[in-house]
């Protein structure tokens, strides 16, 4: 249930629906919004009666709520979401491109690359430092070196940083080296890891799992926003395909889907999608033109020499032509 307030409710009036929220067992989390405050009631097992609010000062309206998903939900919130840094938002008509390799290999690599997105006009780099993968054998990221080499991009060019948090250890890490934490496909309903990263102070981009209905994606995203973390970024990266044709199936549907269920960001990873360079730049177009705040590509200057994912990774020159082709999808460009 959403208890909706006067938009000239004072605190104190404020204060006393979360106290009586809480009187009755549940949790309370006030939700500002453009024009007047709304208290979201949390982790209730059946309906709430709304008698127990519509009397009280400052309360115009007490809404049920259908969806499982509340804190994610249009019902609660019906504006979208904006996500900010200083100089940079994503959401509500704010489009932002994040490029970079798959895997932080060195310093010089990683500046090589940070370089070139960001003069096609990239606002933020990807690379890993800790890198899950299908085989044990197969490079598993610098981890800490790694994220120090992230810090260090961010210093010589500007560029925010996103990378992946595998584990509860790397988390911490990354919080700290970082400004965007990633949860990967893999780890979509790792729910100890979602709570944690539900508890920082930093931006979380979570990805669709592979096996994932839209549903399972967005209570996903609840159980961050649950623990107070409203900087939520959804990423669609493809559903397992059938055939070998791509690496995974991109979802675009989800795009409008999410948009209309959920005030969250949703921004599109063609890279992981495709696995092949050469669908990349097709299915970025696509996702553009479908709708998302956003996308997550990878670029590697030499990326047969790539230690993960070079076949997928565009070169730098064919980053600029997808950036240059952006700009003719959206009004007023990607920025």
């Amino acid at each position: 249930m959403l208890i909706v307030m006067d938009r000239d409710a004072t605190a104190a009036q404020i204060d006393a629906v979360v106290q009586k929220i809480q009187s009755l067992g549940y949790t309370a989390q006030p939700m500002p919004g453009g024009e007047r405050v709304a208290v979201a009631i949390l982790r209730n097992l059946g309906p709430v009666d709304q008698a127990h609010f519509l009397d009280m000062a400052g309360v115009i309206q007490a809404i049920p709520v259908s969806r499982p998903y509340k804190l994610v939900g249009r019902e609660m919130k019906r504006e979208d979401t904006i996500v900010s840094w200083p100089g940079l938002e994503v959401g509500r008509g704010r489009f932002v491109v994040m490029a970079g390799p798959c895997a932080v290999e060195s310093e010089s690599q990683a500046l090589t690359i940070a370089e070139r997105v960001k003069a096609a006009g990239a606002q933020i780099f990807r690379g890993g430092a800790f890198k899950p993968r299908t085989s044990p054998y197969s490079h598993q990221g610098l981890g800490k070196a790694g994220l120090k080499i992230l810090k260090k991009v961010r210093e010589e060019t500007g560029l925010l940083t996103i990378t992946e948090a595998v584990d509860q250890e790397s988390l911490r890490l990354v919080v700290d080296y970082a400004d965007i934490v990633q949860i990967g496909a893999r780890n979509m309903q790792n729910f100890s890891l979602l709570r944690c990263a539900g508890r920082v102070s930093k931006p979380v981009l979570l990805k669709r799992g592979m096996y994932a209905t839209v549903e399972e994606w967005l209570m996903a995203a609840e159980y961050l926003m649950a623990e107070g973390n409203s900087r939520v970024i959804l990423c669609e990266r493809g559903v397992r395909a059938i055939g070998d044709h791509v690496r995974n199936l991109l979802d675009l549907a989800t795009i409008p889907v999410v948009r209309r269920e959920s005030h969250l960001p949703i921004i599109v990873d063609p890279s992981h999608a495709a696995g092949r360079r050469d669908l990349v730049a097709p299915l970025a177009r696509a996702a553009v033109a479908a709708g998302c705040d956003g996308l997550i590509i990878e670029v590697h200057h030499e990326p047969e020499k790539a230690l993960s994912d070079g076949a997928q990774s565009l070169y730098p020159d064919q980053f600029d032509t997808l950036m240059e082709e952006i700009k003719t999808l959206r009004p007023g460009g990607w920025k």
